[in-house]
Formats: C-alpha cells, structure tokens, sequence
C-alpha cells in the first residue's frame, strides 16, 4: 500500500501544469482597437463634418467594430452586448453603449468616405509601425524570382436584404452590393477597393482598380476583365498582365511556341503555347498586336480541365504563364477570410451609407486581426485566429501570450491520413 501511494505522489508531481496568460487591465477588445491611433477618429469626423453630438464617431466605430469581431449582425444585439458588458464597453477609449435609436441614425444619415479614409489610414499606420507587415516582405515559393509587385483584382457581391433594392438592384427580385479589390499578392494586403451597388460589370472598375499600377508590375485577373480597350492601355503603360481568355473570342494564330508537354497524357501540365492575333475587326481595333495564349491542364475539383490564359509578355515561359494565374487565387482566399470571419451577411442597416459603413468596418476587423497575427507570430489559420479573439474578447489576458497558448491545438489530419469509413446497406461497419 505504501509504494503504491508514493508512486502516486510522483505520478501528481509530474503532472504538467496548464500556463495561463498574463493578467492585464486591458481587455482582448480594448487591446485590438488599440492599434488605431487615438487622435484619428475624432480628426476625420472633424474632417468630414459628422454630427457626432449625442454619439461620438468613436462610440460608433467601436460599436461596429465590436459586432465584426463577435460576429453579431442584429442592431438589437449589439445593443444588448454593449448594455451587459457596459464597463468593458466605456473602457475602450471611452466609448458610450449604443441606444438602438442613436445608432441606426448614425449608420443611415454619416457619411461612409470617413469608413474609407479610417481603414486606410489605419493600414498606412500599421505599415510604419512594422514595416515587414506589407512593405518588407517578398514573394514567396516561385514567385520569389519577381521583383516588380504583383497585383490580382476581382470582385466580390455581398447579398443584402430585399429592403435595400431601392438603390442596390442587382437582379428582378435581388439586391446586392459588391466589393472590387486590388490585392497585392505578395503581402496579401488590399492595394485599392470600391464598395457599390453591384449592378456594375466588373469590367468597368477595372480601370479605377488599375489606376496606381507601375511600369513593370504584374496584373493577374479572371475572364471577366478581358476588355480589349483596357488590355491597350495596360500594354501601353509597360504593365504586364495575365489573364483567363474568354470562350466567344476569336484568335488567329500567328507562331506556335515550343513547350515541353506532360510525359503521359492526360497529366496536368502545360499543352500549348503560340503566338496570336485577334480576328474580329472590331476588337483588333481595340488591341492590334500579337499576345500569347497559353493552355494547360488544370485540376478542379478533382477533375482535369483545360483552361486558356492571355498575356502581353512575350519572354516568360509557359509553365511562368499557367503558375501566375493560380497566384491568383490568393485573391479568393482574402474574399473567404473577409466572409467568414466578418459579417458582412447580415447588416444593422438597409440604407447605403449603413451598408457601406459595415463593409469598410469589417475590412478594419479584418486588418486588425491581420496585423495582430503578423505580431503574435500566429502560424495556424486565419479563421482559427478569429475563433480565439471572439472567445476571449471581454477577457483581461495579454493577446499576444493568449495566442501563443490557446492556439496550440494540433491541426485536423488530412484526408490521407484519416481512416476511412466502410458503409454497406446504410449501416457503418466497425473497423
């Protein structure tokens, strides 16, 4: 009996001991709206000239930025949150607890350039601070090799309630808004944006997108950009592009190119390369010299597909051609990053300004959470990161040491290593 509670003894004595971050006055919310500057509300409704009497434009931007990170997207809600946690609440730069009233006039009669002008002034703010953020930091895998930036655009539309069709129609009986983007694609931070109603085509923002491109910067973009009057006057500003070509446009080709096709048929890789020029008379107007037409076999979901792509660079190999369109993509990761992890599906308001006031308010939430990662050193997923936060928003712990413990939990197998399940008849057999 003795030896077996001495073994015990050792046996608790060895056990580890769970650490919990540092204790601190400050909450995880209050820690996060810390990274804007504290003058910088107050001077932009100063400079747009809010109403901010009976609610302070930063009692506003922290009730919008706090539904973002909870995830609430009720007016009623927020409200209710800030009226339970109303001390945590006045904390936060002293922000007033919102009244239903006061802040659904807020989000229907202010102004939402002040939004934009906020988060891009917070964005060039957190760049001085650390400049690795967007400034310092180079492409990676294969795209290392590139010294001129890389840049992919894209659209995104955000569904809204039938109530908003008055000024966002976007089909017979739909309303919608729409976000077009300029991602740089090495920092995967957004160079350029417009937030509207979506009854534009993509197409036609693309030249308000493209307006701070360099000579030699790279611009990747899906079909619905292939505007040939654009295409010009990219090619004519020495920026080179890559882009999906359409299946209605007609090419003559000029000069096939040598390219090194997969060892067995059927594999993914590229299968031609050649030199071409536009048949139509009305489009070759719009772009009379010769580009190139790559294709290649792609995989998606599961299934090979062949897919074109254009470009005016004439000196990159094809496989250069067909790995710069899958950069893309990064693109579509930032639109799912904003979507799951902000809401910007269910909206306080109905009006234009409202809904504009959320979306620019989301992509603060988002570049907040972004940056917080960048200096905690967060290695796991975004939306894993965005789970913590919102568990422990009202918690008084260090974030930075939050993270580091509470964000250790192993990552799901893959698919590969997952057993799998044998069903016969609707019944699971045991294995």
């Amino acid at each position: 009996m003795k030896k077996q509670k001495k073994r015990h003894v050792i046996h608790r004595n060895q056990r580890k001991t769970t650490k919990k971050p540092t204790k601190t006055v400050y909450s995880t919310a209050r820690q996060l709206v810390q990274w804007i500057p504290e003058w910088l509300i107050s001077k932009l409704a100063h400079q747009f000239k809010l109403d901010i009497r009976k609610f302070s434009a930063v009692s506003h931007v922290v009730a919008l930025l706090i539904g973002q990170l909870t995830g609430v997207g009720c007016l009623n809600h927020v409200v209710d949150m800030a009226r339970v946690h109303s001390g945590e609440w006045m904390r936060i730069r002293g922000a007033q607890p919102p009244k239903r009233n006061t802040f659904s006039n807020a989000n229907r009669t202010r102004d939402p350039a002040m939004a934009e002008a906020l988060y891009w002034q917070v964005f060039y703010h957190l760049c001085a601070i650390s400049p690795t953020f967007k400034c310092g930091r180079k492409h990676r895998k294969f795209l290392s090799r590139f010294k001129a930036s890389i840049h992919a655009i894209d659209s995104s539309t955000i569904k809204l309630a039938l109530n908003s069709i008055s000024w966002a129609k976007h089909r017979a009986k739909k309303a919608a808004a729409k976000l077009h983007l300029r991602l740089d694609v090495g920092s995967r931070q957004p160079a350029f944006a417009v937030v509207e109603e979506a009854s534009h085509h993509d197409s036609k923002r693309a030249s308000v997108l493209c307006a701070g491109l360099k000579d030699g910067d790279i611009l990747l973009g899906d079909r619905a950009y292939v505007d040939f009057d654009y295409l010009n006057d990219l090619r004519l500003r020495g920026i080179n592009f890559v882009l999906r070509l359409k299946k209605n446009i007609k090419v003559r080709t000029v000069r096939k190119l040598h390219v090194r096709k997969p060892a067995k048929k059927g594999c993914k890789g590229v299968i031609r390369d050649r030199e071409v020029k536009l048949v139509k008379p009305k489009t070759r107007a719009q772009y009379p010299e010769v580009f190139r037409v790559v294709t290649a076999r792609v995989e998606v979901n599961g299934k090979l597909v062949e897919m074109e792509f254009i470009t005016n660079n004439m000196e990159w190999s094809a496989w250069t051609v067909a790995e710069l369109c899958r950069a893309r993509w990064e693109i579509e990761i930032f639109f799912k990053e904003l979507k799951q992890t902000c809401q910007i599906s269910d909206f306080v308001g109905y009006n234009e300004n409202a809904v504009k006031w959320q979306v620019w308010i989301g992509l603060l939430a988002h570049l907040l959470l972004r940056f917080q990662a960048h200096v905690s050193t967060w290695g796991l997923s975004f939306s894993r990161l965005a789970g913590v936060v919102r568990c422990a928003l009202w918690v008084r712990r260090n974030i930075d040491e939050l993270l580091r413990i509470y964000g250790m939990a192993g990552c799901p197998p893959s698919d590969g290593a997952q057993g799998k399940h044998l069903y016969l008849q609707g019944e699971l057999l045991l294995t």
